[in-house]
């Protein structure tokens, strides 16, 4: 690691056009002009940042290219940093999917390992490959801190890789619209210095 004393904030996006409904890699909205302010009263006045990392989809990468115009600072888009895929779950709200098949809804929270949407990306092949793009980000940085702009699933795939979780229990976690989650490494250990948090 090149630098073991590395600071991650990751901040997920915050609300989209169309409001709460499940959007995997299979939909792109941007931002709400609501999840714009959210954005920016999450990150305050302070921009500690030397970088910024993002997801592609439009909810993401529209505000680290606003961020990276705004205060000059590179920004890199990470496919990996997708969110996880819906599969037939795209597009529909909570009330929609339990309407049409309350059983399977709460079957998928009970177990999302076993009972995937159908269609929808194995939860190991979405950990797998968020934690690839986790480990080409951070092993090769050399900067002090870094923003990345990314999705509730994906910062579960990243704590989960922390600290050692396995899938199912990363849906235990609550991720906030616009949140943001601290990752400070200690001569290269990762701690999680906090989560759902603004900046000051």
């Amino acid at each position: 690691m090149k630098n073991p004393e590395l600071i991650v904030d990751i901040i997920r996006h915050g609300e989209p056009v169309g409001g709460s409904r499940y959007r995997g890699d299979g939909i792109d909205d941007p931002l709400s002009e609501r999840g714009w302010e959210q954005m920016r009263r999450a990150i305050g006045r302070q921009r500690p940042w030397q970088a910024v990392y993002s997801s592609p989809l439009r909810r993401c990468s529209e505000f680290a290219h606003w961020l990276s115009r705004e205060h000059d600072l590179p920004v890199t888009i990470v496919d990996d940093f997708r969110e996880v895929g819906f599969g037939q779950w795209e597009g529909k709200t909570k009330a929609e999917l339990i309407e049409a098949d309350a059983e399977a809804f709460e079957r998928f929270y009970q177990d999302p390992v076993k009972y995937r949407p159908p269609g929808a990306e194995p939860l190991d092949d979405f950990l797998s490959r968020v934690q690839t793009g986790w480990r080409s980000v951070v092993e090769n940085e050399q900067r002090q801190q870094l923003l990345i702009v990314a999705h509730a699933g994906v910062m579960r795939a990243i704590l989960a890789g922390v600290l050692n979780l396995d899938a199912a229990a990363m849906y235990r976690v609550v991720v906030d619209n616009a949140g943001i989650m601290r990752i400070a490494f200690r001569k290269g250990v990762p701690n999680v210095a906090w989560l759902n948090g603004k900046m000051d």
